[in-house]
């Protein structure tokens, strides 16, 4: 009898032993099946894109760049629009990607803001973000965002770069301390740029301090003849060294035809110009965009103004060329990105520059953008003019001593 109830004991725990097994296999099975269900949620989400020209653009490549690195990150389908114009075509084009099932829709120009934003009223429940904005701040719109980051933190550090070129041409005679004027080539006569090409070449007389530049406008984002035509002005007029801010090889192809140094923007030219380019700064969008596609897939808040940093991977600079750089360079690079980093160094210290002689304690920026242009905000505090913390677009728009505009095109 014992051994009777025994053996029933026993077939009672292996039973109750598969049962446990059961179960667990149907929980895994379950958490499996949740996994699937949340891949299948992340393949069916669409990322929409429209970028102002093509591949052909360093400024919209790097865009492009980035939204394939973060949809492919993610898990999303990325759907690409080329050559939009800034008119009516950006909200047409915005309107057809909400239409295909897009729930996150971004626009790489300043030019597409306000077409960005009256397709966001009329999809509220798709997220639109648009780079280098100014209003998503005044606007109010729960689904319209802007973004940036601190590139002028960027362009300080390739400023470093120039100025240690400089330095070195000094230093082997080829000019005189004087002579250490540095070009620049812009598309516009927009904060942006005057952020841009100010902090360049703060960057550059902090190694050099007798540096000087002048700018020459062309009044387009992309013109490759024009921005060619810039710097072959700029470089007749003696200038040494050439950087820029528009978005084509014209400047670049035009200092290795004359073998002067150059500082490029938005990737490396390095494989066209070997031997005058030195370095190049960018903004990394990768790092937004996974924000803003990941928050629109879990209905999650996006910031309405977001500025990406150093320390986010934001602000980016491509490897030092070591045929055309002085010596020296990329360890100076990293020096200096240290002290920006822990706030040791401020790009726009008010202490490093003057305005028609004069050193300024206070200014007041236009951060809520107005019809007329005019300043609501006073953005100098601490000693330095705190640039896109007020909002993420620049802001900077002082003109200060020792930078000289040829022309100007707005």
């Amino acid at each position: 009898m014992k051994k009777i109830i025994a053996l029933m004991l026993a077939v009672l725990f292996v039973c109750g032993a598969l049962a446990a097994c059961g179960g667990a296999n149907n929980a895994n099975n379950g958490s499996k099946d949740a996994t699937a269900a949340d891949q299948k949620a992340k393949s069916d989400f669409k990322a929409g894109f429209i970028f102002l020209h093509d591949e052909n653009s360093t400024y919209d490549l790097n865009f492009i760049n980035a939204a394939k690195a973060a949809c492919e990150n993610l898990g999303v389908e990325c759907i690409i629009k080329t050559n939009i114009p800034e008119s009516n075509d950006c909200k047409e084009t915005a309107l057809d990607l909400a239409d295909q099932g897009c729930g996150f829709v971004f626009a790489d120009s300043f030019g597409h803001e306000s077409y960005m934003i009256e397709a966001a009223k009329q999809y509220p429940k798709v997220q639109f973000s648009h780079a280098t904005g100014t209003r998503a701040h005044t606007e109010g719109l729960d689904n319209y965002h802007n973004a940036f980051a601190s590139i002028y933190e960027g362009r300080y550090l390739a400023g470093v770069a120039a100025g240690m070129k400089l330095n070195q041409m000094i230093e082997e005679g080829k000019i005189t301390a004087e002579a250490a004027k540095i070009g620049y080539v812009g598309a516009y006569t927009y904060a942006e740029v005057v952020s841009g090409y100010t902090s360049f070449f703060l960057g550059a007389r902090s190694i050099c301090p007798t540096a000087t530049m002048e700018v020459q406008f062309t009044g387009s984002w992309y013109d490759e003849t024009a921005e060619k035509e810039a710097a072959t002005t700029l470089i007749n007029n003696k200038c040494v060294l050439i950087s820029q801010h528009a978005d084509s090889m014209g400047a670049p192809t035009a200092c290795e035809d004359a073998g002067v140094p150059n500082v490029s923007y938005n990737g490396s030219t390095l494989q066209s110009c070997p031997n005058t380019f030195i370095v190049s700064s960018r903004i990394d969008w990768t790092p937004y965009l996974e924000y803003a596609i990941k928050a629109a897939m879990n209905g999650e808040k996006i910031d309405a103004d977001w500025t990406g940093t150093l320390a986010t991977g934001s602000v980016a600079l491509t490897e030092v060329n070591d045929k055309a750089a002085a010596p020296g360079t990329a360890e100076k690079i990293e020096e200096v990105k240290k002290d920006l980093e822990a706030g040791k160094v401020h790009v726009f210290d008010t202490a490093a520059f003057t305005v028609e002689g004069k050193t300024l304690t206070e200014y007041k920026a236009d951060v809520d953008t107005d019809e007329a242009y005019q300043g609501d905000t006073n953005v100098i505090s601490d000693g330095y003019f705190h640039e896109s913390e007020y909002r993420s677009a620049p802001y900077f728009d002082l003109r200060i001593d020792g930078i000289t505009l040829l022309n100007e095109k707005f």
